[in-house]
């Protein structure tokens, strides 16, 4: 008979925990912070900053790269970094598009799924 033992993850450190939680707020500030009423369609400040031809989507870019670098620090390994640069390129591209990459950040959400990706490797849910 199989026994099934649960995984008891160490506690995070405080440093840790008050750097996912800024992380957090930061990527939901950028990606989903504002709701259209009545539905559940969220977006962020990506979506207005991004309005700005080029420069919106330098400065965005920029700050995603920041929670990238912050992930560097955490320890995350070269393939997740990978990953989650992979998600900055693709939302920095696909959102110097004019008008359709605006529509473009609004649906892929980068910085929401590189948090994710942080949270996964430290084995904490979202």
């Amino acid at each position: 008979m199989a026994v099934a033992y649960a995984t008891v993850l160490p506690p995070l450190t405080v440093d840790v925990q008050a750097r996912l939680r800024r992380l957090r707020r930061l990527a939901w500030l950028i990606d989903g912070v504002f709701r259209v009423p009545g539905m559940r369609f969220r977006f962020g400040l990506n979506s207005l900053v991004g309005l700005v031809p080029v420069g919106g989507d330098a400065i965005l870019g920029a700050i995603s790269l920041y929670i990238v670098y912050e992930a560097a620090q955490l320890g995350l390994p070269r393939p997740k970094l990978m990953r989650m640069l992979a998600n900055v390129a693709l939302e920095v591209v696909g959102g110097s598009v004019p008008l359709l990459g605006d529509l473009f950040d609004v649906a892929l959400k980068a910085n929401l799924r590189n948090i994710a990706i942080i949270e996964e490797h430290l084995g904490r849910p979202r």
